[in-house]
């Protein structure tokens, strides 16, 4: 019998995590009732507002929030569990919009290696780690925005963490990524030779439909684009799709109730993508005031990813610190002052997985050592990400009848943001993973 790749995914997943000792589900028996939690930090950052609330305490029952405000006025049952985070801000559970937890750091394998040398089960189980380190480090939500080589493994992913198989955040994938023929890699191998892509090629209003259709059918939440890449004459990365191609994608995928998420770097390339009715550029490199305009009338969001530039600027031997900044992190900070000068959304997006999982942190560090307090940083990983992901009623705050998905950090996040390194509490859906 054959099993399809969403299968050999969590079947995979499921063995990595009996090799480490033990199932996510066993763990939730003995951390989750329905008899109400009590949540007594020395604050509350609720996601929206501009300090944390102190005195105030959490009521949990079940998966939700039930109440939220001072403690003294609180209606807490008798029989509540009391947990008490001194010292500790309790907020929303972190969440990162553009992730890759089937890609591992490229200074450990290059990203033509993991699409070509690695396989699917190796990949799926070194996924299973990644998705705990994430969760453990407060990231209680990904989108994660390609398997990149590695089929619909995501899809396996997100059901074995659904179905409580793994540990892991709220994921929300894409399966594939959608590219233009002939733009993607993996490159540098002779013309006559056949390599496995890193993403699925598509072309004419006939293929692209056929294509994101396909997509849906395998899973996807989000459809993602590659608006552009680096297939110009010289290297440079130039647009791909065409208008009517663009027309195709945004009109099927919104028939089917899927928002459509673009790679951009170049000006045209995030210029067709916006009139065709994206919701979210990602990078946005070369991006001008006259983009990010163009992105804030049609309520388009950003994500900026910094970390991942950061990161392969290293990789290719730059020390932060020690070494002259090079052009492209000066780009990159110019950049991303316009987008912030502009009143464009910002999300929180980091492409995890070009660096190290569990590390999501460092976008948010970067944001602020960018421009932005440490409040817009962290409401850009609560309240607004969760607004981009059309889940405002669900996550992203802390309010009665809300998931309660909480993290407590030790110190006051909303003055220091390196404090949402200092996890103390891990909560998904009333499920206690780290205490």
């Amino acid at each position: 019998m054959m099993l399809r790749p969403t299968a050999l995914a969590a079947a995979a997943a499921t063995l990595a995590l009996a090799l480490l000792g033990g199932t996510a589900q066993a763990q939730a028996s003995t951390r989750t009732a329905d008899s109400p939690i009590l949540l007594v930090p020395d604050a509350v950052f609720d996601g929206t507002t501009d300090r944390p609330h102190k005195g105030w305490a959490v009521l949990v029952t079940g998966q939700k929030i039930t109440a939220a405000g001072p403690l003294s006025s609180l209606p807490v049952p008798s029989n509540a569990e009391r947990i008490t985070l001194a010292g500790s801000t309790l907020m929303p559970g972190l969440s990162d919009l553009h992730s890759h937890v089937l890609l591992h750091p490229y200074d450990e394998t290059p990203w033509n290696d993991q699409v070509l040398r690695e396989s699917l089960a190796l990949r799926t189980a070194r996924a299973v780690n990644h998705l705990k380190a994430t969760l453990d480090a407060g990231f209680t939500m990904l989108r994660d925005l390609g398997t990149e080589g590695a089929d619909y493994a995501d899809v396996g992913l997100k059901e074995a963490v659904e179905q409580g198989i793994i540990p892991g955040p709220r994921l929300f994938v894409t399966t594939k990524a959608i590219v233009a023929t002939g733009s993607y890699g993996p490159k540098g191998f002779g013309a006559e030779i056949g390599v496995p892509q890193g993403a699925e090629e598509a072309d004419g209003v006939e293929g692209v439909t056929r294509v994101v259709r396909d997509q849906i059918g395998h899973g996807a939440d989000w459809i993602k684009i590659y608006a552009d890449y680096r297939w110009g004459p010289r290297g440079e990365a130039r647009p791909t799709f065409t208008a009517p191609e663009w027309q195709a994608i945004v009109s099927t995928a919104s028939s089917s109730g899927r928002p459509v998420v673009a790679h951009a770097s170049t000006v045209e390339g995030m210029m067709r993508a916006i009139v065709a009715g994206v919701e979210v550029i990602e990078h946005g490199d070369a991006a001008t005031p006259a983009v990010f305009e163009a992105m804030k009338q049609r309520n388009v969001a950003f994500c900026p990813t910094l970390a991942a530039t950061e990161s392969t600027t290293r990789y290719r031997g730059w020390k932060k610190g020690v070494d002259p900044e090079p052009a492209g992190i000066t780009q990159k900070k110019r950049m991303f002052r316009d987008a912030l000068a502009s009143g464009v959304t910002l999300c929180n997006g980091s492409d995890v997985g070009v660096y190290s999982h569990g590390n999501n942190a460092l976008e948010l560090e970067l944001m602020v050592e960018y421009g932005m307090t440490p409040v817009q940083a962290l409401r850009a990983a609560t309240s607004v990400n969760a607004r981009i992901m059309h889940r405002e009623n669900e996550l992203g705050r802390v309010a009665p009848g809300l998931f309660a998905d909480l993290v407590a950090v030790q110190g006051d996040p909303t003055q220091r943001i390196a404090a949402v390194r200092a996890v103390r509490f891990v909560m998904k859906g009333g499920a206690v993973y780290r205490r």
